[in-house]
C-alpha cells in the first residue's frame, strides 16, 4: 500500500500537509504563520525591554553642587554714605547667624516717619553718584525678587527699615541664604543699598523702591 500525502507530516509548526488547492491546504498555512507570528503581548514586552535598556544606558545627569551655606567669618561692617544727593549715613554691623546674616545699626537723614528699602547689591562699588554702579540685587540662586522668608526671593533681599521722626531707622534686618566668607554666597565685598522708597516685595526686578539713597561696601575686618 503506498502512503497517502495527506498523512505526511509539514515543516511548519507540525501541521498537516494537506493535498494543495484545498480549503485545509490553505487553512494549514494561515494557521502556520499564526504560529510563527509574535502575539501583541510578546511585541509590546518586547518594547518594554527595549526601552529598559536604553533608559538603564543613558548617562545619568548630574545635580548641580548644593551651594555653601556656611560663614567663615564671624562679622563684617558697612560704612554707609550719601548717594543721589542724600544726606543719608551711617555704620552697620553684620554678624554670622544660622541661616544668614543679620545686619544691625543706624542710619541717619531718612525722610521723617519714611519706610525705605534696604538690599545687598551683587557689586561692591559706589563710586557713581546714584549708586548704579552697585549693580542689581545679589542673587547667586536666580531667584525672582521678593521678601525674604515668605517664598522665592534674593540673597540680597529684606525688610524695610521705618525712620522715626527725626529720620533715623534703627536697622536690625536679616538676609537670607548668604554667608561671611565660605564661597558663592559670600556678601563679603558687596554692597549695601538703601533706597528713597519701600520695597513692595512684588515687582521686579528690584521691589519699586526708587532712587539709592546710600551706599557702603562690605568689610571684614
Amino acid at each position: 500500500m503506498t502512503s497517502n500525502p495527506d498523512h505526511r507530516r509539514g515543516l511548519a509548526g507540525g501541521f498537516p500537509a494537506p493535498r494543495a488547492g484545498t480549503v485545509d491546504a490553505r487553512s494549514a498555512r494561515h494557521a502556520a504563520a499564526r504560529w510563527a507570528r509574535p502575539t501583541g503581548r510578546a511585541a509590546a514586552l518586547a518594547m518594554m525591554s527595549t526601552l529598559l535598556v536604553a533608559c538603564a544606558s543613558a548617562p545619568a545627569s548630574k545635580a548641580p553642587p548644593p551651594a555653601s551655606s556656611v560663614s567663615t567669618l564671624a562679622q563684617a561692617h558697612v560704612a554707609m554714605a550719601p548717594a543721589s544727593a542724600s544726606l543719608v549715613s551711617g555704620r552697620l554691623t553684620l554678624r554670622a547667624v544660622p541661616g544668614g546674616v543679620r545686619i544691625t545699626g543706624e542710619l541717619g537723614g531718612l525722610q521723617r516717619g519714611g519706610t525705605h528699602a534696604i538690599h545687598i547689591h551683587e557689586k561692591g562699588d559706589c563710586s557713581a553718584v546714584d549708586a548704579t554702579s552697585a549693580g542689581g540685587h545679589f542673587n547667586p540662586q536666580g531667584q525672582p525678587h521678593g521678601r525674604a522668608g515668605s517664598g522665592p526671593h534674593h540673597g540680597g533681599d529684606m525688610d524695610n527699615l521705618v525712620a522715626d521722626a527725626r529720620g533715623v531707622a534703627k536697622v536690625d534686618v536679616q538676609a537670607l541664604g548668604v554667608t561671611l566668607g565660605g564661597g558663592a554666597q559670600d556678601i563679603v565685598g558687596r554692597a549695601v543699598v538703601v533706597h528713597a522708597m519701600a520695597d513692595d516685595y512684588r515687582s521686579q526686578p528690584a521691589g519699586n523702591a526708587g532712587a539709592r539713597v546710600a551706599c557702603g561696601v562690605i568689610s571684614a575686618p
